[in-house]
């Protein structure tokens, strides 16, 4: 009955530890995102699962060649000129197997508008992100890396 009881604990233990491992391999969370010229940290995002949807907020701007609190001054539609911080600039990413894509991508600086594909890496630390036009393979990619 004590073996019954620890086999019990040990396939507890390892459920548990195996939804935490996929918990951090999700984009979701809060990532600090990387300019892919510059190398520099740019900004803190938060991702969010609305419903099976990933949706991104800018949190913070860390840079910006506009000063502390840019706002979108090239965007379209209800984003023109309003601040960065606070903003909307992913939505519609769904799951398809190990990569989230199938949504859109603003870049606040040009305020262009690009189709979106996340994937994890380093067991969830890292997150690249890759926007671009009609193909993924024209586009360009960002290595964002979790905060904890």
């Amino acid at each position: 009955m004590k073996s019954l009881l620890r086999l019990a604990v040990a396939a507890a233990l390892t459920l548990a530890a195996g939804a935490v491992f996929a918990a951090e391999n999700t984009p979701v969370g809060t990532w600090k995102t990387i300019d892919d010229e510059t190398g520099k940290p740019k900004s803190i995002v938060q991702i969010t699962n609305e419903g099976g949807e990933l949706k991104a907020t800018v949190l913070q701007v860390l840079q910006s060649d506009e000063g502390p609190h840019p706002i979108c001054k090239h965007c379209d539609g209800e984003r023109k000129d309003k601040p960065v911080e606070g903003m909307n600039i992913m939505w519609g990413v769904h799951q398809d197997g190990d990569v989230w894509d199938g949504g859109k991508i603003l870049d606040p600086k040009s305020g262009k508008v690009y189709k979106v594909k996340l994937q994890t890496d380093e067991n969830g630390a890292k997150l690249i992100v890759r926007g671009y036009i009609g193909f993924s393979l024209l586009g360009r990619s960002q290595t964002w890396e979790r905060q904890q």
